[in-house]
């Protein structure tokens, strides 16, 4: 099959033709339909971030596609299902999976991290894990649900715990911010959306934004822009850019007793204060992935339009082109919200 190989840090990716995987016992071939393109993938790439695999391997972990093989002793599904695989695999029998949060199992794999993903033309995955995919649900776009809504969804849902009501801000509106934005207004909530590209809060208010922040007009101090508009500050303030000035930005923005939500990755050091957090109770927690019990749902949600997927899907690029997708993702794009790879 063809691949995207990723063979080190500071590499292009490199197209070559690698053998097909056979399915063991319990697990099913997929013949990949479309992976998003993902900044966790231009981490490992460009920033040196290690992968559990070391290279060579394949990266690619927001994979939709067909069953094409079953192995031994599947049978949930047959060949031609349509399937989404989650970007996170669980063992279900360690700690974490017993109480029900499988999205920080203590034995995780992720695909292109921990194992092979789905920039080819192939993927292996458990048969346990896949996720149909009903009609009504778009096979490439839907493959996006995988990372970039279903990271949101937990962060919105299970993490922050948002209420019909509460006020939210959302930092960043990239690929996973923007369904923060999405996801909080389909639960209730009244959304701020703040980032720096007017094209991206234009989007945000066609997907449910109440009112948008752009940092240029808030004179460096986005939390008087966000009190001016609502008071005392929001309830949860998400933080979906990975940036100490940004996460510091957002506790900013909340107000007593209210709740800072990392989802950003970074590895530098943040400083907040912690007079705050303790004399207003305050609190700053992080977001990892999704549940596979929630995926369901966030497939349903996506089935009757509650969650926009086609329109975030703005990019489509063949296997042969993934170097230049990532090129597009390091520019910055205000068009470019995710690019989807079509094996």
């Amino acid at each position: 099959m063809k691949a995207a190989v990723f063979n080190g840090p500071k590499q292009p990716l490199e197209i070559k033709e690698v053998p097909t995987p056979k399915p063991g016992p319990g697990e099913i071939l997929v013949k990949v339909a479309a992976c998003g393109v993902c900044h966790t993938d231009l981490h490992y790439i460009d920033h040196s971030v290690p992968t559990f695999k070391p290279p060579p391997m394949i990266l690619g972990h927001e994979a939709s596609g067909t069953v094409a093989e079953l192995g031994a002793g599947v049978t949930k599904w047959k060949v031609g299902d349509q399937v989404l695989l989650p970007a996170v695999l669980s063992c279900g029998i360690c700690r974490q999976c017993r109480l029900g949060r499988e999205n920080i199992c203590d034995d995780m794999k992720m695909f292109g991290n921990h194992i092979d993903g789905a920039y080819a033309e192939y993927v292996l995955a458990p048969a346990k894990d896949a996720l149909t995919v009903p009609p009504g649900v778009p096979l490439v776009e839907g493959s996006i649900i995988a990372d970039a809504v279903s990271t949101p969804f937990h962060a919105v849902v299970n993490r922050a715990q948002v209420k019909p009501g509460d006020w939210v801000a959302v930092f960043g509106c990239g690929g996973v911010g923007i369904n923060c934005v999405q996801v909080a207004a389909a639960v209730g909530a009244s959304v701020i959306a703040i980032d720096a590209l007017p094209e991206k809060l234009e989007l945000a208010k066609k997907l449910g934004a109440q009112e948008v922040i752009n940092p240029a007009d808030a004179g460096g101090r986005i939390d008087k822009a966000v009190k001016k508009l609502i008071g005392d500050g929001v309830d949860v303030a998400f933080e979906a850019i990975g940036k100490p000035e940004t996460i510091a930005a957002a506790f900013s923005t909340i107000r007593k007793g209210g709740m800072c939500v990392v989802i950003g990755y970074t590895h530098l050091p943040v400083e907040l204060p912690a007079s705050k957090i303790m004399f207003f109770e305050q609190g700053v927690i992080g977001s990892l992935g999704c549940r596979p019990v929630d995926y369901p749902r966030i497939i349903e949600m996506a089935r009757i339009g509650k969650i926009k997927i086609k329109e975030l899907v703005t990019a489509r690029f063949p296997l042969e082109r993934i170097n230049d997708a990532f090129d597009l993702l390091r520019r910055g794009d205000p068009a470019t919200l995710r690019s989807v790879i079509i094996p």
